[in-house]
């Protein structure tokens, strides 16, 4: 297969069907890696990280540098390779490419700024210091929803930081992954032989692949994006043999609409952010609480955007709103929106839409709740909106902040105390917190994931290349000097 300029090899085509969610279709079907094969993609790994480590920091920023270049080359075909494996719309596609180009710039500066503090230490005579090192062969396990962008959030720092990777991806998403490493693999070809073979491998199979990835104690660092059930499963293991865990899983995202709010930009924001994707982002709002003074503005102008909004196949239309991946997330949602109307809910949308073939598309649904309970509580993978009226602002932060998986938030207010409020130790207590914007979007600049269920660290920018590195604490000793037991003689 011909992907992005470069030539992905499926001539050991096996029996692992990769299905389109535009379609329905079956489009490749390919062979699994055993347990066997990821513990020999291990020892690679493993064998390349003695040689990258001594590679110098900016020599390795070069090889992103390249990396970069082969992916603006290669943006139209990746970005519609995502959009026909993950079903996303073209622009989302081509965002998604760019998020990985703006992570590779990031990382290229970084490999000239892996600083370590001059620390003042107690003793006379001495220096004391902190020096980085890179720290290990990283496993990344990424999710379908963003079938590239993580892994290169990942890698790009990996890399610079001295670290060899190994891409464990969705089962649901593996050809953009081949796809990612051709392209890479031409910029390893220009870079040249300072990189050595297995510094980037891509391992194609299912949770026997991603488990024997967790369990291996040659990995140092896992990298895991997906639910919260996949992290509570990947976290004890890597835990249990002390390895390092960066966890960047689901989120039960809440936007709050105040009295005082532009319910104009507020209506766009919530609009996007909810059905964009087709809630299928992490970061996808999924919970609206707003305020009675409001409520009865900002809810039946929600209504009639979801009433006008396109459903449609997003590489032949503009529609806002794709496919579900598959039959399984389809069933989730239908489930959960009956439970919702069980529970006093009244339900807008929600029917599945007649598209095209096999796929699984719907409409976004708007839900009414009169409390904060069941089905709101959980993180469903689809394009729901649970709608809630409040009155007092110390409740709703309350209520704000009473699930597990919080990921992102967002608050519509021009009112500087709730604003300030709402930033504070006792507002949000998710990883990205924003005023008139909404939960959908993360820049590079800004270290992504930590969400509170899991602590489990962050990717991408700000300081996050430190959890790709261990820190060693140096103290030298330039004087004629140093303190002895007392009493003790010493010959020389």
């Amino acid at each position: 297969m011909t992907a992005c300029g470069a030539t992905v090899d499926l001539s050991h085509s096996g029996g692992m069907p990769v299905t389109s969610p535009v379609t329905g279709e079956v489009v490749a079907t390919l062979a699994e890696d055993d347990v066997a094969a990821t513990e020999a993609a291990v020892d690679r790994a493993h064998a390349a990280f003695k040689t990258w480590r001594m590679v110098p920091a900016p020599r390795r920023g070069e090889l992103v540098r390249l990396f970069a270049e082969e992916l603006r080359r290669s943006k139209e075909d990746l970005g519609r390779m995502v959009s026909i494996e993950a079903g996303k719309s073209p622009s989302e596609g081509l965002g998604e490419v760019q998020e990985m180009i703006d992570i590779c710039d990031f990382a290229v500066g970084l490999s000239r700024q892996l600083y370590g503090l001059t620390i003042a230490t107690e003793r006379p005579g001495h220096r004391m210091m902190e020096t980085w090192h890179p720290l290990g062969v990283v496993g990344i396990i990424t999710a379908f929803n963003f079938p590239c962008a993580p892994w290169c959030w990942n890698s790009a720092l990996a890399l610079v930081c001295g670290d060899p990777v190994l891409w464990k991806p969705s089962e649901k998403t593996p050809l953009t992954a081949l796809a990612c490493q051709a392209v890479l693999d031409r910029a390893l070809a220009r870079f040249g032989s300072d990189a050595p073979e297995g510094l980037s491998q891509v391992l194609i199979g299912g949770p026997e692949v991603g488990n024997a990835l967790v369990e291996n104690e040659k990995v140092a660092l896992v990298s895991a994006t997906g639910s919260t059930r996949m992290g509570r499963i990947v976290g004890p293991k890597v835990a249990a043999r002390f390895g390092k865990c960066i966890l960047e899983l689901g989120g039960n995202n809440a936007g709050i609409v105040c009295p005082s709010a532009d319910l104009d930009m507020a209506l766009r924001a919530i609009a996007f952010g909810a059905m964009g994707t087709a809630g299928q982002r992490c970061t996808t709002m999924r919970r609206l609480f707003v305020h009675a003074d409001i409520y009865d503005q900002i809810v039946p102008a929600l209504k009639k955007a979801y009433a006008s909004v396109t459903v449609g196949n997003p590489l032949e239309t503009d529609a806002l709103v794709g496919p579900l991946i598959d039959k399984a997330a389809y069933d989730s949602m239908g489930a959960a929106l009956e439970e919702a109307q069980a529970m006093g809910g009244t339900v807008q949308g929600g029917a599945r839409a007649d598209v095209v073939g096999d796929g699984y598309y719907v409409y976004p649904a708007i839900v009414e709740m009169p409390v904060h309970d069941g089905p709101v509580l959980r993180e469903t993978f689809a394009p729901i909106l649970y709608v809630m009226k409040y009155t007092d602002f110390d409740a709703v932060l309350d209520d704000h902040n009473a699930v597990g998986g919080g990921l992102s938030s967002s608050i519509f207010t021009t009112d500087l105390r709730e604003m300030e409020t709402f930033l504070s130790a006792r507002g949000s207590d998710c990883g990205i917190a924003n005023v008139n914007i909404g939960t959908s979007g993360a820049e590079i600049g800004g270290a992504f994931g930590g969400e509170k269920e899991t602590g489990g660290g962050r990717e991408s920018g700000s300081d996050a290349w430190r959890a790709y590195m261990r820190r060693a604490t140096n103290t030298i000793n330039y004087s004629t000097e140093l303190p002895l037991a007392q009493g003790v003689v010493f010959d020389i």
